[in-house]
């Protein structure tokens, strides 16, 4: 990919990846406090601000590195502080704090869908392809952001819904995988399991939604 394509990839996808990443981590920052946390409300976290939930490493080095080195582009938010005993039934609590921010994607991309099929009614112009652009991109982000972390591992969401899923003994031998999650993925990562998982459902999920409003 040459200067002028990353520049174009990075124009388009922007808006709809600081969206994504923005109102998912405010999202589990309400679910938190609706259910007695009020940590990252306190901290500043429960905002719509994408520079409160912007980290430098995750959030802008990593995209753009794999932006240039890989056919995808990967990043994450500052994770949203949750104090597990703050919460009023915490087992049961954490698993909705969790589901939150994958909800708010599935919220984000149906919206961003809607906004592309209006789009497509319209007369084509310079402007409205560039828009559709977006909104395409921003179907494909929060997909991408929705699906990845579903993934069944700890620390992301689909690993805590599973704790709050299971029983309370194997809740907790679950929970010790925690410290060592990310060098887990990291390792399906580099191996290629992990994206032999995301891209079926990724994809399979595109194609519901495209169907469901008939694209």
């Amino acid at each position: 990919m040459d200067f002028n394509q990353i520049l174009q990839t990075l124009s388009v996808f922007a808006i709809p990846a600081i969206f994504a990443i923005t109102l998912h981590e405010a999202a589990h920052a309400y679910a938190a406090r609706h259910f007695g946390d009020s940590t990252a409300y306190m901290l500043g976290r429960m905002t719509l601000n994408p520079v409160k939930h912007i980290d430098p490493i995750w959030t802008i080095l990593v995209p753009i590195v794999t932006l240039i080195m890989t056919p995808f582009m990967f990043g994450a938010a500052k994770p949203v502080p949750v104090n597990f005993n703050a919460l009023r039934s915490p087992k049961r609590d954490m698993m909705w704090v969790a589901a939150a921010g994958p909800l708010a994607n599935l919220a984000m991309m149906i919206a961003w869908a809607l906004i592309a099929k209006l789009l497509l009614t319209l007369t084509p112009s310079a402007p409205l392809v560039f828009l559709l652009r977006v909104a395409e991109a921003g179907i494909f982000v929060n997909v991408l952001l929705m699906v990845f972390n579903l993934f069944p591992l700890l620390p992301l969401d689909g690993g805590r819904i599973i704790a709050g899923l299971l029983p309370d003994r194997l809740s907790y031998q679950w929970s010790r995988i925690e410290p060592y999650g990310m060098f887990i993925l990291i390792g399906l990562i580099l191996t290629g399991l992990f994206q032999r998982w995301l891209g079926p459902l990724v994809n399979g999920t595109l194609k519901t939604l495209y169907s469901a409003l008939g694209f």
